[in-house]
């Protein structure tokens, strides 16, 4: 009996190594190991030749003629592209998708995570007074403005005051610090990178802001937290929150930018014991407040028609090819670096 079940279990290992290495890219008998992982959260169409999102512009530098392999446990839904140590997702929005597809990556026994500088890239809202649309961000921390005490506005004593309600209960939660270490030496790269804008852009930001110093500037690459939430907020009253969520959980940077998945990844990444090979890279393409006349209704009423890519986009101008660009320019010296084993 006992050598039966010896042979049942070697025949049971034997297909289960079969199984693995049929799963494994043609030629490898090791997974591959990851040097860097993109993680953009959305493309507008094709991952290559016609109009770029968050994904195209490091797929048509690092990708082309990549293997494509369908993420486990996402239901087909998630697509890996991997080639030469860079390996690109794109992760969908808001955070139970990028948290959940960034486990799921991340758990892969196919590709050899355990050396890889996770970067999660993508377009943002930013902080209207002291950004403009075109700057790039490097984000030293992630906070999440849906966990804690939130009211409607409306219902405020204070109609001027903030609408989130700090509660030390959430805060092992709500924050994550980014690895200082690593977001210093990033910084040291990125930080003199030429970014671009438009002149309707320039035009737009100028009329919307009544010509105010902050907001005629050139664009530039800075350092801030981001804000992540599942809800497209804008307004008054959110940005406030924003601003008062990063000063209560201590953020060494101040709010810059509010997005939809950081903190989900940043969270991944720390189960995972990457969190200190987390870069998060954030370029902005609209302002976090109401800007020309504009109102929820005006924008949101009939949101199947809001695009943010347009060429004259009531939110975006026409910065967003330009950005979507800039985020790149930025993103790629540090792709770079990684590859050439300098980071």
């Amino acid at each position: 009996m006992k050598k039966i079940i010896a042979a049942a279990l070697i025949l049971v290992l034997a297909c289960a190594c079969a199984f693995s290495a049929a799963e494994r890219p043609a030629g490898e008998t090791m997974p591959p190991a990851v040097k860097v992982l993109l993680l953009p959260k959305f493309e507008v169409g094709e991952m290559s030749g016609d109009l770029p999102g968050e994904a195209q512009h490091y797929y048509e530098q690092y990708l082309v003629g990549a293997e494509e392999y369908d993420v486990p446990n996402s239901a087909g839904a998630l697509k890996l592209y991997y080639r030469d140590g860079v390996a690109l997702c794109v992760l969908g929005m808001g955070k139970v998708s990028a948290a959940l597809g960034t486990m799921a990556i991340l758990s892969d026994p196919r590709f050899d995570y355990s050396g890889a500088y996770i970067i999660s890239t993508g377009c943002a809202g930013s902080a209207a007074g002291t950004t403009v649309m075109g700057d790039v961000f490097l984000i030293t921390s992630a906070v999440d403005y849906d966990l804690g005490h939130h009211a409607d506005s409306r219902e405020i004593a204070d109609p001027e005051g903030t609408a989130w309600f700090h509660d030390a209960d959430f805060d092992s939660a709500a924050a994550v610090l980014l690895d200082r270490d690593l977001t210093d030496r990033v910084w040291a790269l990125v930080k003199d990178t030429p970014v671009a804008t438009t002149e309707r852009t320039r035009d737009y930001m100028r009329h919307a802001f009544d010509g105010a110093e902050w907001a005629v500037r050139d664009p530039m690459v800075l350092r801030g937290t981001a804000v992540t939430g599942d809800n497209y907020w804008k307004g008054i009253h959110g940005h406030k929150n924003a601003l008062l969520m990063a000063e209560t959980y201590l953020c060494p940077d101040p709010y810059a930018v509010t997005e939809m998945e950081d903190i989900a990844v940043a969270r991944a990444a720390e189960r995972m014991g990457m969190l200190d090979r987390l870069i998060v890279i954030r370029g902005s393409v609209n302002m976090d407040v109401f800007m020309l006349g504009a109102t929820p209704e005006s924008l949101w009423k009939n949101a199947d028609a809001l695009t943010l890519a347009a060429e004259d986009s009531v939110e975006a101008a026409d910065i967003f090819l330009t950005a979507m660009k800039n985020i790149f320019d930025v993103g790629r010296i540090v792709v770079d670096s990684i590859l050439a084993g300098e980071l």
